[in-house]
């Protein structure tokens, strides 16, 4: 595994939802981090649909991969199969949200 791979991820946990205290990742929100040579490629999702947010959270998204060091290109691709879910938060965002 490519080690700019838990750079970026590290990078996503600062990354914050606007209408959620909780990082991106810690979210669930990242499905998946890729990277071949100097590009990134970014599978995530949104908490829903119509996220009045998105282009904030793509160019965060973006910016939060290319300050790794060697990445000069970043493709991130939104899906929502399968949909996000609340079961796809990390435990300790579960916790900080009150949600068991």
């Amino acid at each position: 595994m490519d080690a700019r791979i838990d750079l970026i991820i590290n990078n996503l946990k600062e990354v914050f939802d606007p209408e959620i205290p909780v990082n991106i990742y810690d979210l669930g929100l990242i499905y998946n981090v890729n990277v071949d040579g100097g590009n990134a490629n970014i599978l995530m999702t949104l908490t829903a649909p119509g996220c009045p947010v998105i282009d904030i959270l793509i160019d965060d998204v973006t910016n939060a991969a290319k300050a790794v060091e060697g990445i000069e290109n970043v493709h991130v691709e939104l899906t929502f199969e399968p949909p996000w879910d609340k079961s796809m938060m990390s435990e300790e965002a579960r916790l900080e949200l009150g949600f068991f």
